[in-house]
């Protein structure tokens, strides 16, 4: 069931201090190595920014104060990573929500409590005893794709998320349906279902008023040929027991990602795309809080975003539920025309498990995003890139040019080790063939290795290892490159979630639930600047 809320905050918005509490100190004996951990993200969260230190090296012959460099856009641009490079935590939520995916959104107009806009995935809204207002959880439902949420910010408190609300969601079966002969199966991996937001004006050129968000969802799919895609939230009218989740051969768990859209005047009340009650047409439902409780009406149900052959946009291969692929990408306005970049399996590859399965980076196009047909049909840019490969493009700030960011593990030989990071790349021009041009990876490309990492500093679990999970960017209204004020002079604004980061409650139930969220910038200069 869809549903929508007005804004209120909840646990996510809160930042749990770093402080052990009663629980943990029962359960505590942690290692000196897990303190050392939690010690650092108190650090962050109580200072918002990284103290300065060397960048780590990209050659042998790096020494500690030198700055790490590398070159980009066809050899005229080089970014650097020094010391003065700015990183923090974007917020540490508690123990019962989470944040993923986090675009800050310079909106078009100026408008009250601030000109930016916060958008990511977060936790479905759950029903809390008044005992235990914010419960521990973990993401072993496969139903489970959190919610929308939003939030307004200012300019000069960009590096904490501000307080948001929920705006949409699937609600989860109610507990008591569980003991009518249909159970979930408890996973022994967490996942959570997708999402990924992506946010971008309308047509303001043409004086439209409206902004669009594209999320991500699922559909169960059939096992045999004839069988015809069936809805999650179809598929909860008539539960069935359901199998274990396996790429096997039962129809438990088997689904497709599917695009969705929804639009927005102000980002707290939305409408969402779905069809006329023959089916064919296209309309546009307000959600609403509630809907399909009591005398309510049902909740709309979603409709996928058709392209220009009328064909659904969905992911080319089907997995079990936490381990489908594709669809997650960017979207930016080049001379009124919208790109939509994403990765999605290789179809040849579909045959494979679903963590050997490469990926491609393809392209669609849009001059219209509330027509019936919205986008074109996919064009592959660049492949094959590693299995699980996100990537976001962006036209350049202040340059005709894409920026590409994408994740990556820095080279074997650089300073770490072959730790996961973003890296970023320019092209030399804003040509869409620049874009596949650029080498992401060096061979072999699976082991998603890259001179081109940004070596940034925050997260970890204290052992070295490191997270990059569901990067993002800040951008203006036309999803391009922008920065808040404070740093007028960075090239960009960063986000990303690390699941291997200790957690400020210091509790180690999820991987997902209450992970920090951090925040950096980095530099980029033409050759020969000083």
């Amino acid at each position: 069931m869809i549903s929508t809320k007005t804004a209120t905050t909840s646990p996510a918005d809160t930042v749990i201090p770093p402080a052990r509490d009663a629980a943990s100190r029962r359960s505590g004996r942690r290692s000196g190595r897990r303190l050392a951990a939690l010690a650092a993200l108190s650090a962050l969260a109580g200072s918002a920014l990284i103290g300065t230190r060397p960048a780590e090296a990209r050659s042998a012959g790096y020494e500690g104060s030198a700055p790490s460099c590398f070159l980009t856009g066809g050899g005229a641009l080089e970014i650097c990573r020094e010391g003065s490079e700015a990183e923090g935590v974007l917020i540490a939520p508690a123990p019962c929500a989470f944040v993923r995916g986090v675009q800050i959104l310079r909106l078009a107009r100026s408008e009250a409590p601030g000109p930016l806009q916060a958008v990511f995935q977060g936790q479905t809204p759950v029903a809390s005893r008044r005992d235990e207002p914010c419960p521990e959880r973990r993401a072993t439902d496969s139903r489970d794709g959190g919610a929308l949420r939003t939030g307004r910010t200012f300019e000069a408190l960009v590096t904490t998320l501000p307080p948001s609300a929920d705006r949409f969601w699937v609600d989860l079966p109610e507990e008591r349906a569980r003991t009518r002969g249909w159970s979930e199966p408890t996973p022994s991996a967490e996942g959570i279902g997708p999402r990924d937001p992506i946010a971008v004006t309308g047509r303001t050129w043409a004086g439209e008023a409206y902004s669009y968000v594209f999320l991500l969802g699922q559909e169960r799919v059939g096992v045999t040929g004839g069988d015809a895609a069936e809805p999650e939230r179809r598929g909860r009218r008539r539960r069935r027991r359901a199998e274990p989740d396996a790429p096997a051969t039962g129809p438990a768990d088997v689904r497709r990602r599917v695009q969705i859209e929804a639009r927005t005047l102000d980002f707290q009340t939305f409408e969402i795309r779905t069809r006329t009650a023959d089916g064919y047409g296209l309309a546009w439902t307000p959600f609403e809080a509630g809907a399909g409780r009591g005398r309510r009406a049902d909740p709309p149900v979603p409709a996928a975003v058709v392209d220009e052959a009328g064909k659904p946009v969905t992911s080319a291969c089907t997995a079990p539920a936490f381990e489908t692929h594709g669809l997650a990408g960017s979207i930016s306005v080049v001379d009124r025309t919208y790109h939509y970049v994403y990765t999605d399996v290789l179809p040849e590859d579909c045959g494979l498990a679903p963590e050997k399965r490469r990926t491609g980076l393809f392209l669609r196009t849009a001059q219209d995003l509330s027509g019936p047909k919205v986008w074109s049909t996919a064009r592959k840019l660049a492949g094959p890139l590693p299995p699980g490969t996100l990537v976001r493009v962006a036209r350049a700030k202040g340059m005709p040019r894409w920026a590409v960011s994408y994740t990556c593990q820095r080279p074997a030989n650089a300073p770490g080790g072959p730790v996961a990071d973003i890296c970023l790349q320019y092209t030399a021009d804003l040509n869409l063939d620049g874009i596949g041009a650029l080498k992401l990876y060096a061979d072999p490309v699976e082991a998603g290795r890259s001179a081109a990492y940004l070596g940034l500093r925050s997260g970890g679990d204290g052992s070295g290892r490191y997270d990059r999970s569901a990067h993002f960017w800040m951008t203006d209204a036309e999803g391009n490159l922008d920065t808040p004020a404070i740093y007028p002079n960075k090239a960009g604004f960063l986000t990303w979630l690390d699941r291997l980061a200790p957690t400020a409650s210091g509790r180690d139930a999820s991987s997902l639930y209450g992970r920090p969220v951090y925040w950096g910038t980095w530099t980029v200069r033409p050759i020969g600047a000083q």
